[in-house]
């Protein structure tokens, strides 16, 4: 797959997440040259941590402009686009929704009409890749599991309901009329190095059994989600790039679920975290407080399949969680020695 990306003009918006930070690193390493959109360039980064933010052209930006973003589509001839910006805590979504609504749904329609505009102005844009959540499809019976591309999306929450809408608008902008090349993925929840977002259940737990902060249980773990190592997620990205770049009329429109088709109950996960770490006095006491505990605005129940990605692109995950926790816990226990964490 090198050979498809030397010399390609990429624009990652969002860049400075872990997951546009992994999907960097194997860009780079196959010659991509690389733009990444951010509105601010966070230092403790997984971009910065690993030293890619000096391999790529970091450009200071924000989605609400659509003026920028068409000028840096046309100007930078940007021939691939990876959408991974979003406000992705539950949370945050819960307590503000209007924050949530803009950066979702608002930036991803001005991205898309950017696009549109660069393509009648005779700008060649070869593949569009939008990340969304499984969360667009809302909460399904468990005899439902997993979720399949051909599910109705039923959000309930704002966050849930923010990648819904963002989905729509831009399937709308993959008809015929305008026939742009976007692809959809709808991922299980990914982790991995660089994860900064401690409160997303992977960097907390391991945050908190390296005893750098304490961990507060905000239900009694019988949720069951389905995880995702960013390393595979990266790779996936770039098979479903050059897939549409070869064949676009086959692609365009298509949405891609990927997951690693074995779900894990947020006990058992904590505990596999816990456990890694030898830290089994602290997970005791956290297994004790989850007792009992009830949470609000999330689903109880989750997990994808990969099994369309693997018909279309032959892929299926290298990481099994256990290999993959390895790999994050890893990543984490020299991140917090080299920036000096107090316990």
């Amino acid at each position: 797959m090198r050979e498809n990306w030397r010399n390609k003009k990429v624009l990652i918006t969002g860049v400075t997440g872990f997951v546009g930070g992994n999907l960097v690193a194997k860009l780079y390493h196959c010659g991509a040259t690389i733009f990444g959109l951010s509105r601010n360039n966070n230092p403790v980064c997984y971009l910065n941590q690993e030293g890619y933010n000096d391999r790529i052209q970091l450009i200071n930006g924000d989605l609400s402009d659509h003026q920028f973003l068409c000028n840096i589509i046309t100007e930078l001839q940007i021939e691939v686009i990876y959408h991974l910006a979003a406000q992705v805590e539950i949370g945050i979504g819960l307590t503000n929704p209007f924050l949530t609504f803009e950066t979702n749904v608002r930036g991803t329609y001005n991205l898309m009409e950017a696009c549109r505009i660069s393509k009648m102005g005779g700008h060649n844009i070869q593949a569009i890749i939008v990340a969304s959540s499984d969360k667009a499809y809302g909460e399904y019976p468990v005899e439902k599991m997993p979720y399949e591309e051909d599910y109705p999306l039923l959000p309930q929450f704002p966050y849930d309901t923010s990648k819904a809408c963002a989905d729509l608008i831009c399937k709308s902008y993959a008809i015929n009329r305008y026939s742009l090349p976007i692809v959809i993925t709808r991922f299980s929840n990914i982790y991995g190095p660089g994860q900064m977002n401690f409160s997303a259940i992977v960097p907390d737990s391991i945050r908190s059994g390296l005893q750098f902060s304490t961990f507060i249980p905000r239900s009694d773990g019988s949720m069951v989600r389905d995880f995702i190592y960013a390393e595979d997620v990266a790779d996936l990205y770039m098979r479903i790039a050059v897939g549409l770049i070869e064949d676009p009329n086959r692609l365009r429109g298509h949405i891609f679920n990927a997951g690693s088709n074995s779900p894990i109950n947020m006990r058992t996960l904590i505990t596999k975290i816990y456990n890694q770490l030898g830290n089994h006095d602290g997970l005791k006491i956290i297994l004790d407080q989850m007792k009992g505990k009830i949470t609000t605005g999330e689903i109880s129940h989750q997990h994808m399949s990969f099994e369309k990605v693997f018909e279309f692109f032959g892929w299926q995950p290298s990481h099994n969680i256990d290999s993959g926790l390895k790999k994050t816990i890893r990543w984490f226990r020299i991140f917090f020695e080299n920036n000096n964490f107090s316990k």
